[in-house]
């Protein structure tokens, strides 16, 4: 019999943690061993009856932006429910796309974020990090529609096709085309890139496309990324020279194509194509930007297409170099193709629904690569996120063994300030040992240092709690 309870809290805190009702569903499991298990499940969100929350027993989702419905599918419908806005606010998880999301939308009921596409500038991760909410991304799932425009951008940067497209449109609208165009076709001239060197900054996903592709059209390639992964470097043409920084990959280069993710900060990408590097490129060289506009210092861009005969070719909106003649800026195509918001909406939700219902992350921007085996049949799973200090593996582990509960399967790891675990439990409890499940969960969150925990275990969406600031959000 499903017992269901509302609890209002009022806790004055900041953005959404200013009022959050829990909403307990109690329940016995039914578990093999000696002595069964009593647990509580929660649901999060704000003051309000239970009964209009959604649908009690599915994981709710919330979007930001129009998200492929392709991959919407991929949530089976009988666990998940989607909408796009939570009137109740007892979202889940989060995907979107270009949304600027703000730590005030996120509700003190969210698990994760995932963002369908590569970058992840548009959500405030290091705050989710404090939070202890994973971030997720969908590396590789534009990479294919990106690499396909740097080579058109390539063209763009080739031959003034843009220009000769606007002259076309005046002469027709004159009526002078046929008599002006074989004589004004000089106007436009341009150079084959066969046998021209391009120069790749950052060999991810998009980089090694574009330079297989570039190599098969006749281009010599050089590249540099400090952190290439073997994966990536395996996808490389076997001729591509690797260069040892970006001022010695451009140097010689007739294009160059920027692919590195912007990362604010000391030590990070802002401007990092600036007075320096421009310095070292060929005065008649084009780029081609369809990584991030902010990786690019337009002042020093304007000086060096002002001084020669360079082309900037950018996916990005510039407010100084918007009417240059020497530059073509685009409204941000890169990944807007039905394929690639297909395939990123797809990994997103795959992504969510793995780690919702599993503990399993993968692609996370923000928290470490975890995965166990599937639990043992009867077994409890439960996961925890702690701040990556001194101890907290021995705290959380204390806690079963205080009550007589054994772990059959653990995994602890860490990524910078955060630690997750994910911990399969026996539900039966050694002799003299007892324990309230609900009990125990408060118990574990609480420990200073443990940020969330959740119990992955019964009706979709509930078992979650929350450690902020020393209050129990449940």
């Amino acid at each position: 019999m499903l017992a269901r309870t509302v609890v209002r809290v009022s806790q004055t805190n900041k953005g959404r943690f200013a009022s959050v009702a829990a909403r307990a569903f109690t329940s016995t499991a039914a578990v093999s061993g000696n002595v069964p298990v009593d647990f509580e499940h929660f649901s999060s969100g704000w003051d309000v009856d239970s009964s209009a929350v959604g649908d009690i027993g599915k994981y709710h989702i919330e979007t930001f932006n129009k998200i492929s419905p392709q991959g919407l599918a991929r949530f089976p419908s009988e666990k998940y429910e989607i909408k796009e806005d939570w009137e109740q606010n007892n979202a889940h998880a989060i995907l979107l796309r270009s949304h600027k999301l703000q730590e005030s939308e996120v509700d003190v009921s969210i698990r994760a974020i995932a963002r369908c596409g590569a970058g992840t500038n548009n959500v405030p991760v290091a705050r989710m990090t404090e939070l202890g909410i994973p971030v997720f991304n969908t590396p590789g799932a534009n990479a294919n529609a990106v690499k396909e425009l740097v080579i058109c951008g390539l063209f763009l940067g080739s031959r003034r096709l843009i220009q000769g497209i606007n002259h076309m449109k005046s002469l027709g609208e004159q009526g002078l085309a046929k008599e002006r165009v074989e004589k004004d076709k000089a106007m436009f001239g341009g150079r084959e890139i066969v046998g021209k060197t391009l120069a790749i900054i950052g060999m991810g996903h998009i980089g090694a496309a574009t330079a297989r592709e570039a190599s098969a059209l006749g281009m010599n390639c050089v590249g540099y990324d400090p952190a290439l992964s073997i994966e990536s470097a395996l996808k490389l043409p076997r001729d591509i020279q690797i260069m040892d920084s970006i001022s010695s990959a451009v140097s010689n280069a007739d294009y160059i194509s920027l692919n590195i993710p912007y990362i604010k900060g000391e030590g990070g990408t802002h401007g990092i194509i600036g007075k320096d590097v421009i310095s070292h490129m060929k005065n008649d060289a084009v780029v081609l930007n369809f990584a991030r506009g902010e990786l690019v210092d337009s002042e020093a861009m304007k000086d060096f297409l002002d001084n020669g005969s360079g082309r900037y070719i950018s996916d990005f909106p510039d407010e100084l170099l918007w009417n240059h003649e020497n530059v073509v800026l685009l409204p941000h195509l890169g990944a807007s193709t039905e394929e690639a918001e297909e395939t990123a909406a797809a990994m997103a939700a795959d992504t969510i629904q793995a780690y919702l219902e599993h503990g399993t992350i993968k692609n996370s921007v923000n928290f470490p690569a975890a995965a166990l085996p599937d639990r043992e049949k009867g077994s409890i799973r439960l996961t925890v996120v702690n701040k990556n200090i001194p101890g907290m593996l021995a705290t959380i582990s204390e806690v079963f063994a205080t009550h007589g509960i054994n772990i059959q399967q653990q995994i602890n790891v860490s990524r910078g300030d955060v630690a997750y675990n994910v911990i399969d439990v026996d539900p039966n409890i050694v002799e003299g040992g007892s324990v309230d499940l609900k009990d125990l969960q408060k118990e574990l969150t609480m420990h200073d240092g443990v940020l969330s925990s959740r119990i992955l275990f019964g009706r979709p969406g509930v078992g979650y709690a929350r450690n902020i600031n020393g209050q129990y959000f449940v």
